[in-house]
């Protein structure tokens, strides 16, 4: 399962908070690939639909996702990023994948 800082999950409940979002989750999607590794996206959701597996690794709310999705998040850890440069929301880090060198060579080429 994926791990979540708590940095991550207190960001994620100020969110459901802001958004009137209380006692929902947070679906967790695959969206495609990329040189540096599987891409996700996030959305609220209230709970869990048909066939998805349902994560309670944080401690106020549940993370939803399908078994491609679960797949891909193995040894993924969601992290809070408050960077100058790159702005301030969440990262979904993968330590299986450094970046183009692991597609072989040119990013867009794989």
């Amino acid at each position: 399962m994926v791990q979540i800082t708590e940095d991550a999950e207190k960001f994620i409940d100020e969110l459901l908070e802001k958004n009137q979002k209380v006692g929902w989750g947070i679906k967790v999607y695959l969206s495609g690939y990329a040189c540096s590794g599987p891409q996700f996206g996030m959305s609220f959701q209230k709970e869990a639909q048909e066939g998805e597996t349902v994560d309670e690794s944080a401690k106020s709310f549940k993370m939803f996702y399908d078994d491609e999705t679960s797949k891909a998040l193995e040894e993924c850890v969601i992290e809070f990023v408050d960077d100058p440069n790159f702005g301030t929301g969440l990262s979904i880090r993968n330590p299986n994948f450094n970046g183009c060198a692991s597609c072989g060579g040119g990013c867009g080429s794989s």
